[in-house]
């Protein structure tokens, strides 16, 4: 068995339960399959979100509950070692406190000490405010937990690669055709999502053989299936294509760089 010092440890810092699975389970699918110790780190637990058709729904605080499980559930399938909690109020995480919650991710990175780092880019995908600020925060503790003078009582731990979610048209138009449009609206503004460029987009894993992993994880989410509906009615080329690649923009990297396409989030450090 390989010792936490040799093995190889990606962690994902994410904003709800699900983000894991629909954002970036093929390459936490196929990281655990090669033997990558995975962990994921959520902001919140989803509790302002809808359950099923809504015509039942149990409350905030049940919901959290049940979207907790489903988060741990979801993991499980995807072979992710450890998660963890924050315990951030859903839809409010941009409010919440900065230093606290940088610091907070900043320890779980010092226990957790991983090569990787996986969370989403500066636009949140598609605006949502959790999602802008988990990338905010995520960045700033990739940084705090390589500081020795922050958190003196654990050892500082340096990051070698930080990744953002990045989304090619192709990516969009599959996602937008199995779910619906996909947007947020923040003080009045409706926000969507913006392709990126091919160019700008850095690194594509390949991760067709871990579909149907990615399509059981999903199906963990079941307070959720309601918005995922049309998923169960897609072949499994559309299936594949969903989840087949996951795409990235290396936001940092102490091991390698230049122009070349990767196709390994840990390039460098192998």
């Amino acid at each position: 068995m390989s010792t936490m010092a040799d093995e190889l440890r990606l962690a994902c810092v994410l904003a709800h339960p699900d983000d894991e699975t629909l954002g970036v389970g093929g390459a936490l699918a196929r990281a655990a399959a090669e033997g990558i110790a995975t962990f994921v780190i959520t902001a919140t637990r989803g509790q302002a979100g809808r359950y099923r058709d809504n015509s039942a729904h149990p409350g905030p605080e049940a919901l959290g509950r049940i979207r907790e499980a489903e988060l741990r559930a979801a993991a499980a399938v995807l072979g992710v070692r450890e998660v963890r909690l924050l315990d951030y109020r859903d839809g409010a995480l941009d409010q919440a406190d900065p230093q606290r919650v940088i610091g907070e991710i900043a320890l779980h990175l010092r226990e957790i000490r991983p090569h990787v780092v996986l969370t989403f880019a500066p636009d949140g995908a598609y605006g949502h405010p959790d999602h802008v600020a988990i990338s905010q925060f995520a960045t700033a503790a990739v940084v705090a937990a390589a500081d020795p003078r922050s958190q003196p009582a654990t050892p500082a731990h340096v990051v070698s690669k930080l990744y953002y979610m990045a989304w090619s048209a192709a990516k969009w138009a599959a996602y937008q055709a199995a779910f619906k449009k996909l947007v947020s609206r923040v003080d009045g503004v409706e926000r969507q999502a913006s392709p990126w460029p091919d160019w700008l987009i850095t690194t594509v894993v390949d991760t067709a053989a871990h579909w149907p992993t990615v399509w059981r994880a999903v199906q963990c989410h079941e307070s959720q299936m309601m918005i995922y509906g049309p998923l169960a009615t897609l072949s499994d080329e559309d299936h594949r294509g969903l989840w087949g690649v996951v795409e990235f923009y290396r936001a940092m990297s102490l091991v390698n760089g230049g122009r070349a396409r990767e196709q390994d989030l840990f390039e460098g450090l192998r």
